[in-house]
């Protein structure tokens, strides 16, 4: 097989960027030149990406992914996603009409690269790291969702903008939810309704995980029984309270140790003094710190429980927003977890469940299959393959 350009567009969140990393790793070490086109202005993503071997093309996006200021509307936020790609596709369609690219890949806000790929006539891969649309989603989910304030006028202008680019599909709800072929980097145990999933059309590879040793590696402590980590990923970390508690029910409990990520939004010093069995950080490697754990305390983002699914880690979901919630029920479905409300729980909340979940060997068991499962899905050699297949 010749080497291809391989281009991929996504957004400057890293809950997004950081599925797709292992795949552009593996088409670059396959002898592709493989562009990515991201905003520099957040430095761990444009430096995630460079890692990778792949050629950032830069853009300045309008997402407030720096301050994390998002709107809890559903509708207004699709409207920042909208109005991001109209700016990213004026911003990177220069560079990919003097250098076209064999196929394109996207994350799933990334419209820009499905424009770019019909209106060139060139191959398009959705890479997605959330679940995805199911025979039936548009009668069970879609018509909700166009039933909301201000639906008809944000699909009225998707549909104005479809029409004013080369692209050829024009209808919003197949251009933005029914690419061509999709591959879905999250357990497929995670999907619903996967039996109604159309695998002619997603490729369900798992977690592309790799080492991750660029995130920095972390040593479980001599003498210690169990690890506890808590960790609401990377956008809902404002949560200085639930933290207290947190670290009212699992400080000094004996036997544990507990590694607390507070993101950046939180000052450590206002958790107060922290018991001796107790770390906060606002950063840490989260993967490396998962394979020595015994339990976790996630906000139930999709990147957060394909984690805690690959290490076999049982875990207490604490959903924030957005698709959380539903990912905590199907946790909780799955038998490897107990849902909690982070505004109410108490830490003798906190502490039951945690007894609960590793008291279980049932718990253990289920976690034990379900990574093996997530593993033997592929990872990012399945994904390439795919890539491969459409080149």
């Amino acid at each position: 097989m010749h080497n291809a350009h391989i281009a991929m567009v996504g957004i400057p969140a890293i809950s997004h960027v950081l599925p797709s990393l292992e795949i552009i790793r593996e088409l670059v070490a396959r002898g592709h030149r493989v562009t990515y086109a991201n905003d520099p202005a957040q430095p761990a993503v444009a430096d995630a990406i460079r890692g990778t071997g792949a050629e950032l093309v830069p853009y300045r996006s309008t997402l407030p992914v720096a301050d994390n200021d998002w709107p809890d509307d559903p509708i207004a936020a699709s409207e920042l996603f909208l109005d991001d790609a109209v700016s990213v596709l004026s911003q990177i369609a220069p560079y990919y009409d003097a250098q076209p690219a064999d196929l394109y890949l996207q994350d799933i806000a990334g419209y820009a690269a499905r424009v770019l790929a019909e209106s060139q006539g060139r191959p398009l891969v959705q890479l997605s790291p959330a679940y995805v649309a199911w025979k039936g989603y548009e009668e069970e989910v879609g018509a909700y969702l166009k039933g909301l304030p201000g639906a008809s006028e944000y699909h009225a202008k998707f549909a104005a903008w479809l029409a004013s680019t080369p692209a050829t599909t024009k209808d919003p709800d197949a251009f933005s939810g029914r690419p061509p072929r999709c591959v879905a980097t999250v357990p497929r145990a995670m999907q619903p309704h996967a039996d109604r999933v159309d695998e002619s059309v997603v490729t369900f590879v798992g977690p592309c995980f790799g080492t991750r040793a660029e995130q920095g590696t972390w040593t479980r402590p001599d003498g210690v029984d169990n690890v506890l980590l808590i960790s609401l990923g990377s956008a809902y970390t404002r949560q200085p309270d639930f933290y207290r508690r947190c670290v009212s029910a699992y400080g000094d409990l004996p036997g544990w140790h507990v590694v607390l990520q507070i993101g950046e939004y939180v000052d450590i010093a206002e958790l107060g003094p922290l018991p001796a069995n107790v770390e906060a950080h606002a950063w840490v490697p989260q993967l490396a710190i998962l394979t020595q754990a015994d339990a976790f305390v996630t906000h139930a983002g999709m990147g957060g429980c394909a984690e805690g699914l690959y290490t076999a880690t049982p875990m207490i979901a604490v959903p924030q927003a957005v698709d959380q919630p539903a990912n905590a029920d199907r946790l909780v479905e799955l038998g490897v977890a107990r849902r909690l409300d982070s505004a109410t729980a108490t830490p003798a909340d906190l502490r039951e469940a945690l007894r609960e979940l590793t008291a279980d060997p049932d718990v253990r068991a289920r976690c034990a299959d379900l990574a093996k499962r997530a593993r033997a899905e592929g990872g990012e050699k399945r994904a390439a393959d795919v890539v491969e297949s459409l080149l």
